[in-house]
């Protein structure tokens, strides 16, 4: 009888060291999971040209600060705002800031901007139609169809002679707030990307720096008028560091604010694209 409680005994007491191995266990990945948490991984939706490769100036810098940047790149300009809102990625590189809050408004985003990194002057770029003097009568002009960069097309051609536009529409016109149109011009709406595409089947087109680039053309060279980068203009439709509300100071976008308002990328910005896109830092 000794011997048989002797050994419950010792089954009980190896059963129970047992337990408590398998409860320590746990605690121990928990531990390494929490050191490699430190590493910090962020996620940036943007374009390909500029946006992506101004965001691979600073991958190094960042790496050294603990930081992986990733950087996903998109063909449009819906996507990488609904991605920051879902929270898909942490920021996007891409848009100013009246396309951002127009988005914000029909979309019902919380988009915000943490810092301005440059400005692309938008370009009137020749197709059917050679240049400005030889715009004939009814011609067709490509534009953005996004609210926003649509009146900065018009705005431009305003600035040309071309039209006149209601005053009161400012940032929100389109073609049915054209006041004068004495050459009669048409006015085809495509999405953004398409417009480098679209050239030869048109007059004239005005195309965003960043897909101008994109489709081959250089903006400082080949358009044939373009905002003055001196302008009002520059500092209205600066390209931003956008987050979602409440993530604006975040250690990591902070450093890579930082990272990209630095001497070193405004000289790559100056050397690289020779004016077609401009520091606002």
């Amino acid at each position: 009888m000794k011997k048989i409680l002797s050994l419950i005994l010792a089954l009980t007491m190896a059963v129970g060291l047992a337990a408590c191995g398998s409860a320590e266990a746990p605690a121990e990945e928990t531990t390494e999971g929490t050191e490699a948490g430190e590493a910090v991984t962020l996620t940036v939706a943007a374009t390909a040209t500029p946006h992506a490769e101004i965001l691979a100036q600073v991958v190094d810098v960042l790496a050294e600060q603990g930081i992986t940047l990733v950087v996903d790149e998109y063909n449009d300009y819906v996507t990488p705002n609904t991605a920051v809102e879902e929270g898909e990625v942490d920021a996007n590189f891409f848009q100013h800031t009246p396309y951002m809050d127009q988005f914000n408004a029909d979309k019902g985003t919380h988009l915000v901007s943490v810092a301005k990194i440059h400005y692309e002057p938008m370009g009137i770029y020749a197709g059917m139609t050679a240049s400005l003097e030889e715009l004939p009568d009814g011609a067709t002009i490509a534009v953005p169809n996004d609210p926003t960069n649509e009146a900065r097309a018009l705005l431009l051609l305003e600035a040309q002679g071309l039209i006149e536009v209601d005053d009161a529409a400012g940032l929100n016109a389109t073609p049915n707030d054209i006041t004068s149109n004495p050459k009669n011009l048409q006015f085809k709406e495509l999405e953004a990307p398409m417009l480098p595409q679209t050239v030869e089947e048109v007059d004239l087109s005005i195309i965003n720096s960043n897909y101008a680039l994109q489709g081959g053309l250089n903006p400082a060279t080949d358009a044939l008028a373009s905002e003055d980068p001196d302008s009002d203009a520059a500092q209205t439709y600066a390209n931003i560091i956008a987050v979602k509300e409440g993530n604006e100071n975040n250690e990591a976008i902070q450093a890579l604010v930082k990272a990209l308002q630095s001497d070193a990328v405004r000289e790559y910005i100056n050397e690289t694209y020779s004016g077609a896109v401009v520091p606002m830092f």
